[in-house]
């Protein structure tokens, strides 16, 4: 069992954190969940005792996990925690789950009983693949009805010693192909829009929410597939666009703008060139294309009274024209003519009360895992919440929908 181990402070977080695999380690209390992540990554990272409840916060530790490349264990409290403190560690036990690819479940000479049994269900609810772990074979090797009930079951199962390091080579093979293969290869960025050789064009204003110094995320992941994918890339600001366009020999195969300036650029920009905004491949790179595009249109049916939930994936300090707090509300207020109110959820957060809201407004998610997103998507599905995210919906707001999504539409043809 673990503490202090800050993901975002971590050395070792090379890659970014939603480009890495999230792998929950689940188990009620000392059944030797923090020896057995110590044991994966070869560090003693995580703080063991035998006293129960020594993990109080999910707790993760980056690590390359070859051969399948960057994840992120989350060590976390026992789902058997008790009292008022308790149940909120099971609460942010849960959140772990939720947005995790694969999970590991760790049990001990105790065997499987109540707690894993609601803790199988919970994941397979989820549909979140997951490996049985007996950890302790040092002490005794598994009872003889739980390997029955994991083949009955058809749930891949190992034995191992976290303490004495026993089976750590097999677990990491078994974790390897636990992962999906659909997530293994996900979604092009924007390299199914252009071919090999060709310009595509990025539009980048730089204003009071610009990170200082560098570009954001969304912006250098499609530069870096551009350049993997032997594309020729240009970055220029809304002001310089006319002037690049008329340089050019000929015209870009892609423009791809920030939604915010998505209105300017698209009356620079001649219909015969294919334009979308960074917001709108990451809809469909973090989650779902369609559904977003669909939630779209409940901005055409608000009324007075309704409310929004604005979802940001990642924490900042409020800028006077913050997109997702200022800028979006007004342009939304301003379209509908509507009075509506606004809920603001950061981070990992993710309301239980969904059904209040007439629409869910998602950031790009460039900081979410795909899988997080996708479980958000589904979930607003299941229960008849529209949901967008702020490119589209700023697109919408901004008459424009239509030619934003049309590149990625003809991709699927």
């Amino acid at each position: 069992m673990c503490q202090g181990v800050n993901p975002e402070t971590n050395q070792e977080q090379i890659a970014p954190r939603g480009m890495r695999y999230q792998i929950a380690i689940v188990g009620r209390r000392n059944v030797g969940k923090s020896s057995l992540l110590n044991m994966l990554v070869g560090q003693h990272v995580a703080i063991v005792s035998d006293i129960k409840g020594t993990t109080t916060d999910a707790v993760a530790k980056a690590y390359e996990l070859l051969p399948l490349g960057p994840v992120t264990f989350f060590d976390t409290a026992g789902i058997d925690d008790v009292g008022k403190l308790g149940e909120q560690r099971v609460k942010a036990t849960n959140h772990v789950l939720y947005r995790a690819d694969i999970a590991l479940l760790i049990t001990d000479d105790q065997g499987l009983n109540d707690d894993e049994f609601a803790l199988i269900e919970k994941m397979t609810a989820l549909n979140l693949p997951f490996l049985t772990v007996f950890n302790k074979v040092d002490i005794c090797m598994p009872k003889a009805e739980d390997i029955s009930f994991c083949r009955q079951k058809k749930l891949p199962f190992i034995a191992v010693s976290a303490i004495k390091e026993l089976g750590s080579k097999e677990l990491k093979r078994i974790v390897t192909e636990l992962i999906p293969e659909s997530l293994k290869i996900p979604p092009p960025l924007a390299a199914d829009l252009y071919r090999e050789g060709e310009h595509i064009l990025c539009v980048v204003p730089i204003d009071t929410a610009a990170p200082k110094g560098r570009l954001i995320l969304p912006q250098v992941q499609v530069l870096r597939e551009a350049l993997d994918n032997n594309c020729i890339a240009t970055v220029v600001k809304e002001s310089q666009l006319t002037q690049v366009l008329s340089l050019l020999a000929s015209p870009p195969a892609l423009i791809i703008s920030d939604a915010q300036v998505i209105k300017q650029v698209d009356s620079l920009v001649p219909d015969t060139i294919a334009l979308t905004t960074f917001s709108t491949l990451f809809a469909r790179f973090k989650g779902d294309l369609a559904p977003m595009v669909e939630g779209a249109n409940a901005l055409d049916s608000l009324h007075d009274g309704c409310k929004i939930l604005i979802c940001e994936a990642c924490s900042h300090n409020l800028q006077i024209d913050d997109i997702g707090r200022v800028k979006l509300p007004n342009w939304i207020r301003h379209f509908s003519g509507k009075e509506i109110t606004f809920d603001v959820f950061s981070g990992h957060d993710f309301p239980e009360n969904l059904e209040e809201y007439s629409l869910v407004v998602h950031c790009g998610a460039c900081m979410f895992n795909r899988t997080e997103m996708l479980r958000r998507i589904r979930e607003c599905q299941r229960r008849n919440v529209p949901i967008t995210n702020y490119g589209i919906a700023i697109s919408k707001l901004q008459g424009v929908l239509p030619r934003i999504i049309e590149p990625l539409i003809k991709a699927l043809r």
